[in-house]
């Protein structure tokens, strides 16, 4: 990447910042490593509510990912509307994630970046990626998967974007 270019900044976003977002957080930065673009691409992760600022990842979620081969990393951060501006892009975990953020952007200057993670989606055809948080196993699974086909769709996406 030229020096006098920026990274491109993605931010995930769900509402506890346990689950899904340090999950997509996860898999995108070891894809994104795996594809040598370090430098061109930064990411993070943050909840639209702060109840669990400076946990990290649910064990379940960390356990589900570590099984497949991820390095399990990163705190929980509320999402600020610095946020909005910072990144280039905000992708959510779901309708309700997305109203918080639209909520946020009180102006509506940066709608056009907030998306839903699942719009990346290659494979898998979902509305949201779903809380496994109360739920068994099998919801943390699902929530792999997801993440997955949506971080290499969104990798695949920003290497035409960013050349």
């Amino acid at each position: 990447m030229p020096a006098d270019r920026k990274p491109f900044r993605v931010l995930f976003v769900c509402m506890g910042n346990i689950c899904r977002s340090p999950a997509a957080e996860i898999v995108f930065r070891q894809q994104v490593d795996a594809a040598g673009l370090n430098e061109a691409i930064h990411i993070d992760s943050a909840g639209t509510i702060g109840y669990h600022a400076g946990k990290g990842p649910d064990p379940r979620m960390a356990d589900t990912l570590r099984r497949r081969g991820y390095v399990i990393a990163g705190r929980s951060r509320q999402v600020t509307t610095d946020d909005l501006r910072d990144f280039d892009l905000l992708l959510v975990a779901d309708e309700e994630n997305l109203a918080d953020l639209h909520r946020l952007d009180r102006s509506g200057a940066h709608r056009e970046k907030i998306r839903l993670l699942v719009d990346y989606c290659i494979e898998k055809e979902a509305s949201h990626v779903p809380d496994p948080y109360y739920g068994g196993q099998h919801g943390f699974e699902e929530v792999a998967d997801l993440v997955e086909d949506a971080c290499q769709g969104l990798l695949d996406s920003l290497k035409r974007q960013i050349g």
